[in-house]
């Protein structure tokens, strides 16, 4: 009797034993599976929900669509969505490098730091730990390629301004793929670094890149082993490329770039790219709606890119989609609408901020001594906004799209001031505090038009600098659902490091190539089945170029 309860026992152990072990392989299995072999991390510079909310709205608008909808963009249609916190560590509001250097290195720093922690000590970023891992490495922006979001992932700066002492840790990162804007101190006039200062282009050639400047060049590019920096042929302002609504045909697009980039960087040991819409930000810090509205759908494409390449490689990509901030405070909706929502008005704006600058810079230049009705046509041409007389106003139907881009008497008030101090001219950053609040550091005229459209539009804006509220994060792939809930930007690093089966997270201290292999393997919830991604829609996203 006791032999036979005995085993009983033994028998029932083996189960369990058995049911355990096969449990364990599983789970052994599974963080195997997890495992990406491409990471495409795609970053929209100053893009909250608003941000994408409002390009969404925009589509619906083109659509012509009565009743209120979105046309959603393809970052939205990514299975897993969470919500990200973005304060730094002296600041809730943000700025890109402090949030740049959290999601490439998972450590909360100051703003203005750039790869260091909050006493300056350099950080490993995911970009370096996967070069060294043997991996290939991607670095993709529409602004300068030394700016904060892209320098976040090879530079390791105390201050985001060194553009020069960054553009040379560019030349020497080992990295393979860079694409976007060209360099903003070259030559490293503004640097305070002493002795001779070789001109960043040619480091970048010394450090064994093809530097490429053309785009039939860049068009022409083959995957092998070369290293290559791309700087656009074409670039706007502060060396950055034109905003989506301002590229002329045969302008290379920063979804062009992701794809070149998916074909060279492609290999068998995998990559890491990171690809930044930046004007994004710009666009609101200036609260220009339409200008962000269709950097946003630029952007997008560039997700379409991914994602195309995602469903090519289903078993091995993650790609996840996130802002390092939010920016300009933007809203759906506007005191002066109420309820109501007129985005159609948004198609009247033909060119960006930056584009009629320069026309009005023109024009002043010109006619030193022009009144404000010599302006107007301008205005109407590139913005829609019309100044009538009585009769011309009593002619037009009370209802519909042509009276509501007719401007009140307050409003041509409102511009008539811009106006005036527009032509008046000095220097933007000298204002005084009421002008600033009217203004920012922008050209009053424009700026003032922007407002006045946005407005019209049912969209308002607090500020002309950065908000602190979360950003939306979405990701689609493997190890997608580690990008689930509410969570902090340092942990997308994290979980990031997490898939690609990184080591050494967040260790500061030392060169950074040093610390790539320190520390052990980071830990984190089991990974489960790769998040399938919905297909693309690169056709309803590139509209703008």
């Amino acid at each position: 009797m006791n032999c036979s309860r005995w085993h009983h026992a033994a028998r029932a152990a083996i189960a369990l034993f058995a049911i355990l072990l096969c449990c364990t392989v599983g789970v052994a299995h599974a963080k195997q599976a997890a495992q990406a072999k491409y990471v495409i991390l795609l970053i929209g510079d100053g893009m909250g929900m608003a941000q994408r909310n409002a390009a969404e709205l925009y589509l619906a608008a083109q659509k012509g669509d009565a009743t209120p909808g979105i046309v959603k963009l393809n970052m939205s249609q990514l299975p897993v969505q969470g919500a990200t916190t973005t304060y730094s560590i002296d600041s809730l509001i943000t700025d890109s490098a402090a949030a740049g250097t959290a999601m490439a290195c998972g450590v909360k720093t100051s703003n203005r730091g750039l790869g260091v922690d909050g006493k300056n000590v350099p950080v490993t970023s995911i970009a370096e730990m996967a070069r060294d891992k043997g991996m290939k490495v991607g670095i993709v922006s529409t602004v300068s390629l030394d700016h904060a979001t892209p320098g976040a992932f090879y530079a390791h700066q105390p201050s985001r301004k060194n553009y020069y002492e960054i553009g040379l840790e560019l030349a020497a990162s080992r990295m393979d793929y860079f694409a976007g804007g060209g360099f903003l101190d070259p030559a490293g006039k503004k640097s305070k670094m002493e002795g001779e200062k070789r001109n960043v282009v040619d480091a970048i050639r010394a450090g064994g890149f093809r530097y490429v400047n053309d785009a039939a060049e860049y068009r022409a590019l083959k995957p092998g082993k070369e290293r290559v920096v791309f700087v656009n042929p074409r670039l706007q302002d502060e060396q950055a490329m034109p905003y989506a609504m301002d590229a002329a045909p045969g302008d290379v697009s920063l979804a062009e770039m992701t794809r070149k980039g998916l074909e060279l960087l492609d290999n068998p040991k995998g990559f890491f790219m990171m690809v930044e819409g930046g004007k994004v930000d710009w666009a609101c810090h200036a609260n220009d709606a339409v200008s962000s509205i269709t950097d946003v759908l630029a952007f997008d494409a560039a997700v379409a890119e991914a994602m195309q390449f995602q469903r090519k490689h289903p078993a091995d990509t993650l790609v996840i989609v996130t802002g390092d901030h939010e920016t300009g405070g933007m809203s759906i909706g506007f005191a002066g609408t109420k309820y109501d929502s007129y985005h159609t008005r948004l198609k009247h704006q033909k060119i960006s901020y930056v584009a009629f600058d320069e026309k009005f810079a023109a024009f002043r230049k010109a006619n030193p001594q022009a009144r404000f009705e010599d302006v107007l046509p301008m205005v109407r041409e590139n913005f829609g906004l019309a100044v009538l007389s009585d009769a011309e106003r009593a002619a037009l139907p009370k209802e519909g799209d042509a009276a509501g881009m007719v401007l009140k008497d307050f409003e041509v008030a409102e511009l008539r001031a811009a106006f005036d101090r527009s032509m008046k001219g000095g220097d933007r950053k000298d204002l005084s505090e009421q002008d600033y609040l009217l203004y920012g550091e922008y050209e009053p005229f424009t700026v003032t038009i922007t407002h006045l459209l946005n407005q019209k539009s049912g969209i308002s804006w607090t500020t002309y600098s950065h908000t602190g509220v979360p950003v939306l994060t979405s990701a689609g792939g493997v190890g997608a659902e580690r990008f689930g809930g509410f969570y902090d930007n340092t942990d997308i690093f994290t979980r990031m490091a997490e898939t690609m089966g990184l080591k050494g997270a967040a260790k500061a201290g030392g060169k950074p190539a040093d610390r790539a292999d320190a520390g052990s393997a980071v830990t984190g919830p089991v990974a489960g089945q790769a998040a399938s991604l919905p297909a693309g829609q690169p056709g309803q996203a590139v509209a703008a170029n």
